[in-house]
């Protein structure tokens, strides 16, 4: 699918997170975006460009499934893209070759305030261990992820970190 420049834009920001140590390499990939369908005013430089039905992207490393991508555009510059469905699914290889999976409801990056809000029974999975609740707010220019405080429970697992073995003498 051939798609317009905005549109291409605020999905390639979408990636970013890969959660900030997602493969840097993807973003010089080629972005497959395919959905049933597509529905955009080219002319409206603040409006919505929605892809809806079955929605699958791909970049690299980097594939995401989802029901709809909405792709909201100011003054023609991509500002936020929402990704919905019954469970957004998000994998993707980090630059030290581990995986890394996200689910979640929704999930909602602000491209002004560089922040991602994963909501409705999310999941974020690596090697280093789980994360999962209600909502999440995580600052790609900060690092700083932010679970909890509405009433609802935040479960992290972390996994020990692998020790060598001792060297024989």
């Amino acid at each position: 699918m051939n798609l317009p420049l905005p549109a291409k834009l605020g999905l390639i920001a979408l990636l970013l997170p890969g959660l900030a140590l997602a493969r840097s390499s993807d973003r010089n990939q080629p972005m497959n975006l395919d959905s049933d369908r597509y529905d955009c005013n080219l002319a409206d430089e603040n409006g919505r460009c929605r892809f809806s039905g079955n929605v699958v992207i791909e970049q690299g490393t980097l594939h995401i499934t989802a029901e709809t991508a909405d792709v909201y555009r100011s003054n023609g510059q991509p500002s936020r893209v929402v990704l919905s469905g019954s469970q957004v699914k998000l994998r993707q290889q980090m630059d030290d070759g581990t995986p890394m999976a996200a689910t979640a409801d929704s999930m909602d990056y602000n491209i002004a305030n560089e922040t991602i809000v994963l909501s409705g029974n999310y999941t974020v999975e690596s090697p280093r261990g789980t994360n999962s609740g209600q909502r999440m707010t995580y600052n790609l220019a900060t690092g700083n992820m932010n679970s909890g405080g509405d009433g609802s429970r935040v479960r992290t697992v972390l996994q020990p970190k692998q020790r060598s073995a001792p060297e024989a003498k």
